[in-house]
Protein backbone atom coordinates (compact mmCIF):
# COMPACT_ATOMS: atom_id res chain seq x y z
CA UNK A 1 0.00 0.00 0.00
CA UNK A 2 1.17 3.61 -0.85
CA UNK A 3 1.08 5.75 2.24
CA UNK A 4 1.11 9.19 0.51
CA UNK A 5 1.19 12.99 2.64
CA UNK A 6 -0.84 15.42 1.45
CA UNK A 7 0.82 18.51 0.61
CA UNK A 8 -0.51 21.44 -1.22
CA UNK A 9 0.26 22.53 -4.35
CA UNK A 10 0.78 25.99 -3.34
CA UNK A 11 3.17 25.54 -0.08
CA UNK A 12 6.25 26.44 -0.47
CA UNK A 13 8.78 23.58 0.93
CA UNK A 14 12.24 24.19 0.93
CA UNK A 15 15.52 22.08 0.08
CA UNK A 16 16.26 18.70 2.09
CA UNK A 17 12.52 18.74 3.60
CA UNK A 18 11.83 15.56 5.34
CA UNK A 19 7.51 15.01 5.15
CA UNK A 20 6.56 11.75 6.78
CA UNK A 21 3.90 9.30 5.77
CA UNK A 22 0.03 10.04 6.16
CA UNK A 23 0.90 14.19 7.25
CA UNK A 24 -0.70 17.06 6.06
CA UNK A 25 0.70 20.03 4.77
CA UNK A 26 -1.70 23.07 3.64
CA UNK A 27 -1.70 25.62 1.05
CA UNK A 28 -0.31 29.07 2.82
CA UNK A 29 2.48 27.18 4.47
CA UNK A 30 6.29 27.95 4.20
CA UNK A 31 8.81 25.15 5.41
CA UNK A 32 12.14 25.62 5.54
CA UNK A 33 15.51 23.74 4.48
CA UNK A 34 16.33 20.81 5.76
CA UNK A 35 13.28 20.76 8.26
CA UNK A 36 12.34 17.14 9.36
CA UNK A 37 8.45 16.26 9.40
CA UNK A 38 7.12 12.99 11.06
CA UNK A 39 4.64 11.00 9.79
CA UNK A 40 0.93 12.34 10.84
CA UNK A 41 2.01 15.65 11.57
CA UNK A 42 -0.96 18.46 10.44
CA UNK A 43 0.06 21.88 9.45
CA UNK A 44 -2.30 23.98 8.66
CA UNK A 45 -2.93 27.38 6.59
CA UNK A 46 -0.83 29.93 8.01
CA UNK A 47 2.04 28.06 9.41
CA UNK A 48 5.49 30.04 8.52
CA UNK A 49 8.72 27.33 10.03
CA UNK A 50 11.99 27.93 9.64
CA UNK A 51 15.21 26.05 8.60
CA UNK A 52 16.46 22.60 10.70
CA UNK A 53 13.34 22.36 12.22
CA UNK A 54 12.46 18.78 13.83
CA UNK A 55 8.39 18.01 14.22
CA UNK A 56 7.29 15.30 15.83
CA UNK A 57 4.12 12.89 14.94
CA UNK A 58 0.76 13.79 15.85
CA UNK A 59 1.83 18.18 16.21
CA UNK A 60 -0.92 20.23 15.08
CA UNK A 61 0.78 23.71 13.80
CA UNK A 62 -1.61 26.55 12.68
CA UNK A 63 -4.45 25.34 14.17
CA UNK A 64 -7.35 28.11 13.89
CA UNK A 65 -7.59 30.12 17.68
CA UNK A 66 -9.88 28.28 20.19
CA UNK A 67 -10.94 31.78 20.63
CA UNK A 68 -15.06 32.96 20.44
CA UNK A 69 -13.95 35.78 18.75
CA UNK A 70 -12.00 34.60 15.96
CA UNK A 71 -14.24 35.55 12.91
CA UNK A 72 -11.68 33.46 10.04
CA UNK A 73 -9.56 36.45 9.84
CA UNK A 74 -5.82 35.67 7.91
CA UNK A 75 -3.01 35.04 10.72
CA UNK A 76 -0.06 33.22 11.00
CA UNK A 77 2.09 30.93 13.42
CA UNK A 78 5.48 31.36 12.87
CA UNK A 79 8.13 29.56 14.01
CA UNK A 80 11.88 30.04 14.00
CA UNK A 81 14.88 27.60 13.27
CA UNK A 82 16.11 24.48 15.17
CA UNK A 83 13.08 24.19 17.10
CA UNK A 84 11.59 21.02 18.15
CA UNK A 85 8.45 20.18 18.40
CA UNK A 86 7.31 17.20 20.07
CA UNK A 87 4.84 15.13 19.88
CA UNK A 88 1.01 16.32 20.42
CA UNK A 89 1.87 19.59 20.24
CA UNK A 90 -0.81 22.00 19.29
CA UNK A 91 0.10 25.66 18.24
CA UNK A 92 -3.13 27.56 17.35
CA UNK A 93 -3.03 30.94 14.98
CA UNK A 94 -3.10 34.15 16.16
CA UNK A 95 -6.07 36.57 15.92
CA UNK A 96 -6.66 40.33 15.09
CA UNK A 97 -5.38 40.92 17.88
CA UNK A 98 -1.50 40.51 17.52
CA UNK A 99 -2.04 38.61 13.86
CA UNK A 100 0.55 36.00 15.02
CA UNK A 101 1.84 33.19 16.90
CA UNK A 102 5.64 32.78 17.65
CA UNK A 103 7.72 30.75 18.78
CA UNK A 104 11.59 31.31 18.44
CA UNK A 105 14.85 29.89 17.75
CA UNK A 106 16.11 26.74 19.26
CA UNK A 107 12.86 26.50 21.42
CA UNK A 108 11.88 22.99 22.51
CA UNK A 109 8.08 22.16 23.09
CA UNK A 110 8.45 18.77 24.43
CA UNK A 111 5.08 16.26 24.25
CA UNK A 112 1.12 17.84 24.93
CA UNK A 113 2.28 21.31 24.76
CA UNK A 114 -0.44 23.62 23.81
CA UNK A 115 0.93 26.94 22.82
CA UNK A 116 -2.26 29.36 22.07
CA UNK A 117 -3.43 31.95 20.17
CA UNK A 118 -0.99 35.47 20.03
CA UNK A 119 1.25 34.01 22.17
CA UNK A 120 5.00 35.39 21.90
CA UNK A 121 7.53 32.96 22.68
CA UNK A 122 11.13 34.01 22.39
CA UNK A 123 14.54 31.85 21.85
CA UNK A 124 15.82 28.83 23.69
CA UNK A 125 12.55 28.57 25.83
CA UNK A 126 11.95 24.93 27.05
CA UNK A 127 8.79 23.53 27.80
CA UNK A 128 8.25 20.24 29.36
CA UNK A 129 5.50 17.83 29.03
CA UNK A 130 2.17 19.20 28.96
CA UNK A 131 2.75 22.93 29.79
CA UNK A 132 0.12 24.87 28.55
CA UNK A 133 -0.26 28.62 27.75
CA UNK A 134 -3.30 30.43 27.35
CA UNK A 135 -3.73 33.72 24.91
CA UNK A 136 -1.59 36.62 24.47
CA UNK A 137 1.44 35.08 27.38
CA UNK A 138 4.92 36.05 26.50
CA UNK A 139 7.68 34.23 27.25
CA UNK A 140 11.13 35.76 27.10
CA UNK A 141 14.32 34.13 26.22
CA UNK A 142 16.00 31.40 27.93
CA UNK A 143 12.50 30.65 30.16
CA UNK A 144 12.52 27.65 31.28
CA UNK A 145 8.47 26.27 32.76
CA UNK A 146 8.82 22.27 33.61
CA UNK A 147 6.08 19.57 33.44
CA UNK A 148 2.54 20.61 33.78
CA UNK A 149 2.85 24.14 33.97
CA UNK A 150 -0.73 26.24 33.25
CA UNK A 151 -0.02 30.16 32.81
CA UNK A 152 -2.95 32.27 32.23
CA UNK A 153 -3.81 34.62 29.66
CA UNK A 154 -1.60 38.20 29.05
CA UNK A 155 1.18 36.80 31.53
CA UNK A 156 4.82 37.24 30.96
CA UNK A 157 7.34 35.27 31.90
CA UNK A 158 10.82 36.45 31.88
CA UNK A 159 14.06 35.65 30.63
CA UNK A 160 16.33 33.26 32.09
CA UNK A 161 13.57 32.14 34.69
CA UNK A 162 12.12 28.83 35.83
CA UNK A 163 9.13 28.01 36.58
CA UNK A 164 8.72 24.57 38.72
CA UNK A 165 6.68 21.50 37.62
CA UNK A 166 2.87 21.68 38.20
CA UNK A 167 2.62 25.64 38.70
CA UNK A 168 0.05 28.09 38.16
CA UNK A 169 1.13 30.78 36.56
CA UNK A 170 -1.69 33.80 37.52
CA UNK A 171 0.67 36.15 37.82
CA UNK A 172 4.04 37.61 36.06
CA UNK A 173 7.46 35.86 36.29
CA UNK A 174 10.09 38.63 36.55
CA UNK A 175 13.45 37.80 34.89
CA UNK A 176 16.57 35.65 36.13
CA UNK A 177 14.30 33.93 39.25
CA UNK A 178 13.06 30.53 40.27
CA UNK A 179 9.38 30.41 40.91
CA UNK A 180 7.56 27.47 43.12
CA UNK A 181 4.74 26.69 45.39
CA UNK A 182 1.00 27.38 45.47
CA UNK A 183 -0.09 30.31 44.96
CA UNK A 184 3.10 30.92 43.00
CA UNK A 185 6.02 32.53 44.83
CA UNK A 186 9.52 33.91 44.15
CA UNK A 187 11.76 31.11 44.99
CA UNK A 188 15.24 32.84 44.74
CA UNK A 189 17.55 33.77 41.81
CA UNK A 190 18.07 31.20 38.98
CA UNK A 191 21.69 31.12 39.54
CA UNK A 192 22.74 27.80 38.41
CA UNK A 193 20.84 28.86 35.64
CA UNK A 194 22.66 31.60 35.14
CA UNK A 195 26.01 30.23 35.29
CA UNK A 196 25.31 27.77 32.47
CA UNK A 197 24.62 30.52 30.24
CA UNK A 198 27.80 31.95 31.63
CA UNK A 199 26.83 34.85 33.85
CA UNK A 200 30.06 35.49 36.40
CA UNK A 201 29.36 35.84 39.94
CA UNK A 202 29.94 39.81 39.91
CA UNK A 203 26.02 39.64 37.47
CA UNK A 204 24.63 36.79 39.92
CA UNK A 205 25.29 39.13 43.13
CA UNK A 206 24.16 42.23 41.32
CA UNK A 207 20.95 40.59 40.34
CA UNK A 208 20.30 38.75 43.91
CA UNK A 209 20.61 43.00 45.67
CA UNK A 210 18.02 43.59 43.21
CA UNK A 211 15.70 41.06 44.30
CA UNK A 212 16.71 41.73 48.03
CA UNK A 213 14.84 44.75 47.87
CA UNK A 214 11.87 43.75 46.18
CA UNK A 215 11.38 40.35 47.93
CA UNK A 216 13.09 40.35 51.26
CA UNK A 217 12.55 43.30 52.91
CA UNK A 218 8.88 43.28 52.37
CA UNK A 219 7.82 46.39 50.82
CA UNK A 220 5.13 47.47 48.16
CA UNK A 221 6.64 47.03 44.27
CA UNK A 222 6.50 50.97 44.08
CA UNK A 223 8.67 51.78 47.43
CA UNK A 224 10.70 48.60 46.03
CA UNK A 225 12.03 50.14 42.82
CA UNK A 226 12.37 53.22 43.76
CA UNK A 227 15.03 52.23 46.35
CA UNK A 228 16.29 49.66 43.46
CA UNK A 229 16.65 53.15 41.92
CA UNK A 230 18.48 54.65 44.61
CA UNK A 231 20.93 52.22 45.66
CA UNK A 232 22.06 49.67 43.02
CA UNK A 233 24.13 50.51 39.75
CA UNK A 234 22.61 51.45 36.84
CA UNK A 235 23.01 47.95 34.28
CA UNK A 236 21.43 46.35 31.57
CA UNK A 237 20.08 43.92 33.96
CA UNK A 238 18.81 46.21 36.50
CA UNK A 239 16.94 48.40 33.73
CA UNK A 240 15.43 44.85 31.93
CA UNK A 241 13.62 44.11 35.59
CA UNK A 242 12.25 47.30 36.28
CA UNK A 243 11.10 47.67 32.92
CA UNK A 244 9.78 44.18 33.16
CA UNK A 245 7.97 45.21 36.58
CA UNK A 246 6.08 48.27 34.87
CA UNK A 247 5.12 46.82 31.65
CA UNK A 248 3.27 43.70 33.66
CA UNK A 249 -0.16 44.56 34.07
CA UNK A 250 -1.67 41.89 35.74
CA UNK A 251 1.13 42.51 38.20
CA UNK A 252 4.08 39.93 39.49
CA UNK A 253 4.38 36.56 41.46
CA UNK A 254 4.63 37.39 45.43
CA UNK A 255 7.74 37.06 47.85
CA UNK A 256 8.64 34.89 50.14
CA UNK A 257 5.97 33.38 52.98
CA UNK A 258 6.72 31.50 55.62
CA UNK A 259 5.09 28.07 56.06
CA UNK A 260 4.91 25.76 59.00
CA UNK A 261 7.44 27.92 60.35
CA UNK A 262 9.87 26.86 57.58
CA UNK A 263 10.50 30.23 54.95
CA UNK A 264 9.79 29.40 51.70
CA UNK A 265 12.93 30.52 50.37
CA UNK A 266 14.55 27.54 52.04
CA UNK A 267 12.04 25.25 51.05
CA UNK A 268 11.46 26.23 47.25
CA UNK A 269 15.51 26.00 46.86
CA UNK A 270 15.50 22.27 48.17
CA UNK A 271 12.55 21.73 45.31
CA UNK A 272 13.98 23.29 42.81
CA UNK A 273 17.50 22.45 42.17
CA UNK A 274 17.50 20.41 38.67
CA UNK A 275 16.20 20.89 35.54
CA UNK A 276 17.41 24.47 35.11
Amino acid sequence: MNHQSYIHADAQIGKDVTIGPFSYIDQDVVIGEGTWIGPNVTIFSGARIGKNCKIFPGAVIAGEPQDLKFQGEVTTVEIGDRTTIREFVTINRGTSFAQKTVVGNDCLLMAYVHVAHDCILGDRVILANNVNLAGHVHIEDWAILEGLVAVQQFTKIGAHSFVAGGSLVRKSVPPFVKAAREPLSYAGVNAIGLRRREFDQDMINHIQDIYRILYVKGENISNAITHIEEEIEPSDHRKQIIDFIRSSKEGIIRGFQNINGNSSKHVNESTTESGR
